[in-house]
């Protein structure tokens, strides 16, 4: 039996030294992208595999713009869409969560999610689209780290140079050129509204934009105003 415990903690300190390893290697480079400009992220890892697949050839559209050449209506567009209390939280909006908890009781199924911009980025960065309590758990370990170290706007910077707007298409730059053809930085309210709603399922929004969007992109527009952002 002494054996036995000796090996079972031995096991777990091995567990333990492993798991704190793996999080000092994402804090790393959690400061490093402080100040340096990510490259290739996690879900872009995933998508251009998928790409490849069918095309050996293919290549993710994505261009790095900075924070000031991003049209501040994208900027309040998609706070609005997605996180208009993203000024104000710690990574976690716990209203957002208990609303979203509530309506899928109502439903009775999953139609809400309570993410936040920064959860959005920690899970873009590093993690897999799967859904999982152990990569919830990552989530919010990496949100935390991202909100200890950065500011908002660093935050909002990163996130939109970094989030899919269709197939193989990430970054405000990119899609601005995908689906208006200007820079991100020549975006009109009505475009950017646009382009908001399209992120919860921006493949399917690319092929088919239906009427309930565009409503939604409008009523995004009208709340534009009222968006806090960096």
């Amino acid at each position: 039996m002494k054996t036995l415990a000796r090996w079972i903690r031995r096991l777990l300190l091995a567990l333990f030294l492993i798991v704190l390893a793996w999080h000092l290697w994402l804090f790393g480079w959690v400061l490093w992208w402080k100040w340096v400009d990510p490259g290739r992220t996690s879900f872009m890892d995933i998508r251009l595999a998928e790409l490849r697949e069918k095309d050996p050839a293919a290549q993710l559209r994505r261009q790095w713009v900075p924070y000031a050449r991003i049209s501040a209506h994208l900027k309040r567009a998609v706070v609005a869409a997605e996180d208009d209390r993203f000024v104000d939280h710690d990574g976690f909006d716990w209203t957002g969560i208990q609303k979203a908890i509530e309506k899928n009781q109502r439903r009775g199924r999953s139609v809400a999610g309570g993410s936040t911009i920064s959860q959005q980025l920690a899970k873009n960065l590093f993690l897999t689209p799967e859904r999982s309590y152990l990569r919830k758990a990552e989530e919010a370990v990496i949100t935390l780290m991202i909100e200890v170290l950065w500011d908002k706007r660093r935050i909002l910077e990163v996130y939109l140079n970094s989030v899919e707007w269709g197939s193989g298409i990430f970054g405000a730059e990119a899609a601005a050129r995908r689906y208006y053809g200007v820079s991100a930085a020549q975006l009109g309210p009505a475009q950017a509204a646009r382009l908001a709603v399209m992120l919860p399922n921006p493949r399917k929004y690319e092929k088919n934009y239906p009427p309930r969007l565009a409503a939604h992109a409008a009523r995004v527009q009208t709340r534009m105003q009222y968006s806090s952002v960096p």
